[in-house]
Formats: structure tokens, sequence, C-alpha cells
């Protein structure tokens, strides 16, 4: 299971007024405490970018990449600056990402096409609207496959999202569940090594208590990593989740088990 650091997002007041006085040097900042906190990789949610798409978006990549090697994950709904990111980027990224909504399928399947990127998928209905339960989600993954098959993006380019929902909700607990279904059954419904992303901060969302927010996400990540997730966007500067999840990981190891692996 990948560790994806969710923490470079214009939503942190210093990451949107570094971008609107194109300063790199909070990115910077934060790209290298992710990297040091035990990243694989780096989400860089840019939001939806209405003023000056493109030049924000590549602002934003060109000031991560001066500082780390690690594999970016372009996360906005704007084609525009997607297209830009991936133009900025020195390496191959990943598309955050596509669902069955109109706009997405129209402008962000072709982008990935054309630039060969790989691709996170979201099980989301049309409107948008998180399905009520795992068939829901499973016949959207399958209408998904069948239109970036038909685009000509290959099965091992896309990564499936099944949209954890906040535990806040009425149904919260009953979604956490059927999420995990989702994950378990991917791999055999569409018949092959199905690879799969999950928002842990979307669990806790509205959640005031940091005791009881943190507690929570460390209890559901044992349980995504046993369902085969492959790869958890997370706050990876929270070190007590960060080490749950890379001992999550020691038990799908082939190794001789030794304590020095565990911490």
């Amino acid at each position: 299971m990948r560790l994806i650091a969710d923490n470079l997002r214009i939503t942190q007041k210093a990451i949107e007024i570094a971008v609107a006085e194109n300063d790199p040097l909070p990115l910077q900042a934060m790209a290298k405490r992710c990297e040091m906190a035990g990243a694989d990789g780096i989400d860089i949610n840019s939001g939806p970018l209405y003023r000056d798409p493109e030049s924000r978006m590549a602002f934003m990549v060109e000031a991560v990449q001066e500082v780390t090697h690690l594999p970016l994950i372009l996360d906005t709904s704007n084609p525009k600056a997607l297209k830009a990111g991936l133009l900025a980027c020195k390496t191959p990224a990943t598309l955050n990402g596509l669902s069955l909504e109109p706009s997405r399928l129209e402008h962000i399947l072709p982008l990935a096409v054309a630039h060969q990127a790989d691709l996170v998928c979201y099980l989301l209905y049309p409107n948008g609207h998180i399905p009520p339960d795992s068939a829901e989600r499973l016949n959207v993954a399958i209408s998904l496959y069948q239109k970036c098959l038909e685009a000509g993006i290959e099965p091992d380019r896309l990564i499936f999202d099944p949209v954890v929902a906040p535990l806040s909700w009425q149904d919260g607990l009953f979604q956490a569940r059927e999420v995990l279904t989702v994950i378990k059954t991917l791999p055999e419904l569409l018949g092959f090594p199905v690879r799969t992303i999950a928002g842990l901060s979307n669990l806790t969302a509205g959640a005031r208590d940091s005791f009881k927010k943190h507690l929570a996400e460390q209890t559901y990540l044992p349980m995504l990593a046993a369902s085969g997730l492959s790869m958890i966007l997370m706050n990876i500067l929270n070190a007590e989740s960060v080490r749950v999840a890379r001992t999550c990981s020691l038990f799908t190891q082939e190794s001789i088990f030794t304590w020095e692996m565990v911490g």
C-alpha cells in the first residue's frame, strides 16, 4: 500500500497565498516535509483554479519538482490546469481524476489518452453523487472501465477510487464497509489486478475532536490494507498514522518477519 501525501492542497491558506503570489518556497517546504515523512508520492490538489488555471498549475508542479523526484498526482477538475500540469511534469504524472460526469468524460478522458497518463477513476454517478452501496459502485466501475477501454486506455493505467464517505453521514458506517467490499471485489469483477486508491481524510470530514479523528482513521487503515488497497491518500505528516500504514504493509510481504521491521 503506497502512501500518497495529500498535504499540498490549495485549501491550506499558506499554499493558497503562495500560489497567488507565485512564491515557490511554501510549496517546496511542504513537499520536502512530505518526502522526509515517508511519502511514496505527492498529490498536488490545486482545486478548480478558475483564475489562470494553466499558469498556476504549471507553477505548482515546477515548484515541487525542484525539490523532489517523488511521483506526482495532479488533482483538479479543471482540464486546462491538468493539461498544463502534464506539460510541466518532467516525469509521468497521474491525473486525478475521471468519473461518469459528462464534463469529465468529454475533457479529461481524451487528455489521459493523448498523454498516456495513469488515471484515477471515481466511482460516482454521472450527477457526481456517491452510489448508495457496493453493488452500485461496481456497476459504475464497469461503465467507467468500458469507456476507458473504448478510448484506448490500457487497464493497467487505471486506478479506481471507490469514494470514502464521511462517517458522520446517516449511513456512514455502512458506506465505510461497502468501500471495503468494492476494493475486494474489483479484481475478480474486471479480471485483472486492479489498482485502487482511497482518501483517508474523507472518512473523518467535519470531525472536531482530533484524537477521535485520528483513532477512526488509524482503525480504518488496516481494514483498507486487508481489503487489498493499492494507495492511500493521507496526511503524511501524522507520524502515528504513517507507522500504522507501514506496519499494515508488512503483512503482505513474503519475507521472514523480524521485529526490526516494525516501526
